[in-house]
């Protein structure tokens, strides 16, 4: 049976670099691109790595062909100035779907953010947390291109066919310990994440769908329904560290989800 062959955009970036070794598996060939710096392949690993922008069709096109699925994490991860984001995040984004369309690529996994939805407010969570699919409340221009992003997944599956499943994910990082209290509530562990994007790879035709992308953490304010409708099962909690993180200060902008990119200034890098 051929090698399955999944090609990773953004992956020196911080959770491209967490799932990199936590995707590997017999059968599967990881192609990362990245115009960062990447650790070369080690031996026995079965990695390709390409330099390259998800701005440069050319190069989209390259690293698309013989690919089986994708997963955009591409584009600037924080707040950044509009020229940046529109050109990096939206238009990237696009380029990078239009490739793989035109490769017939099938499976495309998109990484949303919490910030889509930011000003949404905490003391109207539903119970078992706000849906998947609530409608866009940007917090930030970062926040504006996550909906544009999810947008055009919609677009691309409506009118190519293409599976596409946008995951807002909240925080990934391999501890909540670097976010403050506020990690409590949104971390995504690392091999959550990685059980996350299994299930999204492997879910048999799922459409285009909106998941959220958290650990079933004991203070999350986000529905788990739609990401284990897919077959997601998350294992790790972030209530585990809460007794490190008692005595820290609470951030601004705790009313809503998006925390402090709701009150820091637009255009400027924002805290996490």
């Amino acid at each position: 049976m051929a090698d399955q062959r999944v090609l990773i955009t953004g992956s020196a970036g911080i959770v491209g670099t967490l799932m990199r070794p936590r995707l590997a598996k017999a059968g599967r060939v990881l192609r990362l691109l990245d115009l960062a710096e990447q650790t070369p392949a080690a031996d026995g690993e079965a990695v390709e790595i390409v330099t390259g922008s998800v701005t440069d069709p050319d190069a989209m096109a390259k690293a698309c062909e013989g690919v089986d699925a994708l997963i955009h994490l591409g584009g600037h991860s924080r707040e950044n100035s509009w020229e940046a984001t529109l050109d990096v995040n939206i238009n990237g984004t696009q380029v990078v779907l239009d490739a793989a369309q035109k490769a017939g690529i099938q499976r495309v996994i998109l990484a949303s953010s919490n910030h889509s939805v930011g000003f949404r407010r905490v003391d109207e969570t539903p119970e078992g947390g706000h849906p998947a699919d609530s409608s866009p409340r940007p917090d930030t221009y970062y926040g504006v291109s996550k909906a544009a992003i999810e947008a055009l997944g919609s677009l691309y599956h409506d009118r190519f066919g293409m599976d596409v499943i946008a995951i807002r994910i909240g925080s990934c990082f391999e501890s909540p310990l670097v976010l403050g209290p506020r990690g409590l509530v949104t971390w995504l562990s690392p091999d959550d994440g990685a059980r996350l994007f299994e299930a999204c790879l492997s879910a048999p035709s799922p459409g285009y769908k909106l998941i959220w992308g958290v650990s079933d953490n004991t203070r999350r304010l986000y529905s788990l329904t739609e990401a284990e409708s897919l077959g997601y099962k998350s294992l790790d909690n972030a209530e585990v560290y809460a007794e490190q993180l008692k005595d820290k200060p609470l951030p601004s902008g705790g009313e809503w989800l998006g925390g402090p990119f709701c009150t820091a200034p637009l255009g400027h890098f924002n805290p996490i």
